[in-house]
């Protein structure tokens, strides 16, 4: 699959739910209204899409949500796509999450084909963990991070830099994640969705972070890619990697390889654009897999060259009204 600008999409993210169990307050809005369930694809209809998009030359799969581990017989997909790792169809299978589930789930991710996961972590207080996420545990999270590594999954932590919330303890989470053998990468807020606050006032631009940390860390670029946006540096004084994902201040859309589905079938071409095609009709219409095919192929025209993400400092709205668990980080 090329699209229009020449480059090869060989990189789907599946949002398999809507649904999470914590409420981060940069996310979502605390009182979501979440897809009534007889909207989603069965688990069966999402293995399906995979392997048309698997057979149309994708090579990496990512589950997102939401939160992923919360949907109901999860476990079916994931090994249906693992299977495809084992025959060589698939070069990855990875998974975010929250890490909520994951002292339930690591070891039969792991069986399953899984070895790389993200997990979500914006600060090792408890108390703010709390607060940010609304109701979650810092300790139920840890305890799935501790889960995951005695599996043998490699992690990289996911830290959202919100400014006056958590940009003096990066440095903190460096240290704990590259003393524990795990990768970091800090993501810009990005403005999707209607939240309670105001995102002008969390925006916490990469760059300034990044001066920050040069005051006590040795950071240099390296060429390092997972397939993701992410942009890296090795940090001389821990020995690990830093990414920074930076949809505001430096468009990463260049080298954009991938396209995400939702739990009901919808394709976005791209994560900060309202550009969608509906794969349920064609997945329902036939068992024969050609008009779904023509539709995949019809989609892929239309995928934009990047976002049009902004911080609407003066009307304080969203630069796309889905928030980010429909679509899937």
């Amino acid at each position: 699959m090329i699209d229009p600008f020449g480059r090869a999409v060989t990189y789907l993210r599946v949002s398999v739910t809507d649904r999470c169990d914590f409420r981060c307050s940069y996310c979502m809005s605390e009182h979501m209204t979440f897809l009534p369930k007889k909207d989603l694809l069965t688990l069966e209809e999402l293995e399906r899409l995979c392997s048309a998009f698997v057979a149309k030359g994708v090579r990496k799969i990512r589950l997102t949500g939401g939160e992923p581990l919360v949907r109901k017989n999860i476990m079916f997909l994931v090994r249906a796509l693992g299977r495809k790792v084992d025959a060589g169809e698939l070069d990855e299978l990875t998974i975010t999450t929250n890490g909520s589930q994951l002292a339930r789930y690591a070891e039969e991710l792991h069986d399953c084909g899984v070895r790389r996961i993200n997990v979500s972590l914006d600060t090792l207080d408890p108390d703010k963990f709390r607060a940010i996420t609304r109701w979650g545990d810092l300790a139920k999270v840890m305890e799935g991070i501790d889960a995951a590594q005695k599996a043998g999954l490699r992690i990289k932590l996911n830290a959202v830099a919100l400014k006056d919330f958590n940009e003096a303890e990066i440095p903190e989470l460096l240290r704990f994640a590259h003393g524990r053998g795990m990768d970091l990468t800090v993501i810009e807020t990005m403005p999707m969705g209607e939240i309670e606050e105001d995102r002008t006032d969390r925006y916490l631009p990469l760059s300034k972070l990044r001066a920050d940390l040069e005051r006590q860390f040795t950071l240099t670029d390296i060429g390092y890619r997972t397939g993701g946006p992410a942009r890296y540096v090795q940090v001389a004084e821990t020995g690990g990697r830093l990414g920074f994902i930076t949809p505001l201040t430096h468009n990463f859309c260049e080298r954009c390889n991938r396209v995400r589905l939702t739990c009901t079938g919808t394709l976005y071409m791209c994560l900060g654009q309202n550009d969608a095609a509906d794969l349920r009709l064609p997945l329902r219409a036939s068992d024969d897999d050609a008009l779904l095919f023509s539709a995949i192929d019809e989609a892929i025209t239309r995928k934009p060259k990047g976002h049009d993400f902004i911080i609407d400092r003066e009307h304080n709205r969203p630069a796309v009204a889905r928030h980010m668990s429909v679509t899937g980080g």
